[in-house]
């Protein structure tokens, strides 16, 4: 059997009992590091050409990252020249440094630094591989031989900084596949590279620690995290920073719990794109903690945009459930969802604390339309139906004809099989209760009340159809109305149910009127939209009423 778990062992976590980082609370956004350029390009079937890459940069520029890896020059003629390009083409504001990768080799180390020349300030970054694996595999050599690696790309680093006075250098280094590597020998290696370094002396450092492969739960991460912290030399004169993959699907986590192990710094992508399963998602990260009221220095307030751009110079589509940024995450279809939500909103104020059932944010700031967050299909109820022609027709339905309403929406969207859009809902309450049968539009009416009793005459009529005068009274104008059909009609009415309703600014009637009536027996629902209250009363219980008559061949003559 090929699928085989014994050819696995368990990822051994560190026995460390006096862990802090559970109790922490982030409070402040890290410092971010975006990598598209270089490690999301690096993981692209086609990678970006130049154009794309500048395009890509500027929009990082415009969400407000500050550090932004931007090649590996040394492995690539095109991020070579794109490096030189954002330097000549002074594509680079003041107060954004690039950050370029190398391997720790001499050859590599000088190439970079020579595609960087002129940058007023920039992080190089070398790394080597110091996991177990990697030791024992792939390079063949013990403890001291990758400690020594590590040191002499160091030094070759601090060497060739000096060869550009005019940047302002920060040198970075990670201990590839840290997540593989015994965490005492890390911070031996750690502890070499600082050593020549000296950033006690003023020297800006970055130590990374990336999850190359994610191999453990996020909490041992963390636990990793906060051993390294609390037993490497110089941690007050460094920035910690983390650099972690989704393999296990827990990039995210893992960063979050990393921040509250005391790291200082976050490199990622956005939407996640990076090599296997991906990179960890600086849009999803930073949206938590903007979720916690936390600014998160980074505006992602046109996601529509940023999505595009991305996509565009990825050629990778993004999922349409992905946190905060997929086309369908605001989007709710459940009817017990849908009527929470509507409830929700219709009691929040601008300016309140966000509490809305099901969206952790208010999809508006992040250019989402509230027309988005309520969808319709066959699973949804009738607090969707109505929050849809509320939102988009200034329509409010008395509960009971919601609940006969949302059945024939809800048939509708069994037979479509798909969603029902706000144009499609509109047009099924136009034709099951809005719609005038020939010759029962009224066309006038004339009330004169006497004590309790009106006197009302009303004109009936349509295009083509000869115009019938109804005189009747009752205790109001609808009484008059429905007695007065019983004896032309020969017909039994009672109305069951009247609601009626004054109209929002989206549409060109004032009024609404709901009634459902019993006609020979019959249970008949209609509505009617009018200028006026009693007009819309008037018609609505025309169109209840001609319903039944129509089926029973009755009319009204001349």
């Amino acid at each position: 059997m090929a699928f085989d778990h014994r050819k696995y062992r368990p990822y051994a976590p560190i026995a460390k009992r006096d862990r802090r980082w559970p109790n922490q609370v982030i409070r402040h956004a890290p410092d971010w590091c975006a990598v598209d350029l270089r490690d999301g390009n690096q993981a692209l079937v086609k990678p970006m050409s130049v154009v794309q890459k500048k395009k890509l940069f500027q929009l990082l520029v415009d969400i407000g990252f500050k550090e932004i890896e931007v090649g590996f020059p040394a492995a690539s003629q095109t991020d070579f020249d794109f490096v030189r390009a954002l330097i000549e083409e002074n594509r680079i504001p003041d107060g954004v440094t690039v950050q370029v990768l190398t391997q720790a080799r001499e050859d590599l180390i000088a190439r970079s630094f020579e595609s960087l020349k002129g940058a007023k300030s920039a992080v190089m970054h070398v790394y080597n591989s110091t996991s177990t694996v990697q030791r024992e595999q792939v390079f063949g050599l013990d403890r001291d031989g990758i400690k020594h690696i590590a040191i002499r790309g160091a030094e070759w680093v601090k060497q060739y900084a000096a060869q550009y006075p005019e940047t302002d250098w920060t040198f970075q280094y990670s201990p590839e596949s840290f997540t593989g590597t015994e965490i005492d020998y890390a911070v031996e290696v750690i502890d070499a590279v600082n050593h020549v370094w000296q950033p006690q002396a003023g020297q800006k450092v970055v130590i990374n620690l990336p999850a190359t492969v994610e191999m453990s739960t996020p909490n041992v991460f963390a636990d990793m995290v906060e051993t390294v912290i609390d037993t490497m030399q110089q941690r007050q004169h460094v920035r910690i920073s983390l650099h972690t993959h989704n393999d296990r699907g827990c990039a995210v986590a893992a960063a979050e719990l990393g921040v509250m192990a005391g790291a200082d710094r976050i490199e990622g992508t956005l939407l996640g794109n990076g090599e296997r399963t991906g990179n960890m998602d600086l849009i999803t990260m930073a949206m938590n903690v903007y979720s916690q009221g936390i600014d998160p220095q980074l505006d992602f307030s046109r996601m529509k945009d940023i999505v595009e751009v991305v996509q565009e110079v990825t050629d990778i589509r993004m999922h349409p459930r992905h946190p905060y940024a997929g086309e369908f995450v605001y989007a709710a279809f459940s009817g017990s969802h849908q009527d929470a939500i509507r409830k929700c909103l219709a009691r929040y104020n601008e300016g309140n604390i966000w509490e809305v059932a099901y969206l952790p944010i208010d999809p508006a700031d992040v250019g989402r339309r509230y027309e988005e967050v309520v969808r319709i299909n066959s699973q949804s109820g009738k607090g969707g139906v109505v929050h849809v022609l509320e939102r988009d027709y200034g329509i409010t339905l008395p509960r009971w004809l919601q609940m006969e309403f949302s059945k024939i929406v809800q048939r509708e969207a069994e037979v479509d099989g798909g969603e029902i859009n706000g144009a499609r809902i509109h047009q099924l309450f136009n034709q099951h209760y809005l719609t005038i049968n020939d010759g029962w539009k009224l066309q006038g009416y004339d009330l004169h009340r006497s004590g309790d009793v009106v006197e009302a005459k009303l004109s009936v009529g349509g295009p083509g159809k000869p115009t019938r005068a109804l005189i009747a009274k009752g205790s109001g104008a609808m009484s008059a109305l429905v007695n007065s059909l019983a004896v032309e009609l020969g017909i039994d009415i009672r109305v069951e149910s009247f609601d009626e309703f004054s109209l929002g600014d989206n549409t060109a009637s004032n009024a609404l009127a709901c009634v459902r009536m019993q006609v020979d027996g019959q249970m008949v629902s209609a509505a009617a939209l009018a200028d006026d209250t009693t007009s819309a009363a008037l018609q609505a219980v025309l169109n209840a009423a001609s319903r039944i008559a129509v089926t029973k061949g009755a009319r009204l003559t001349g």
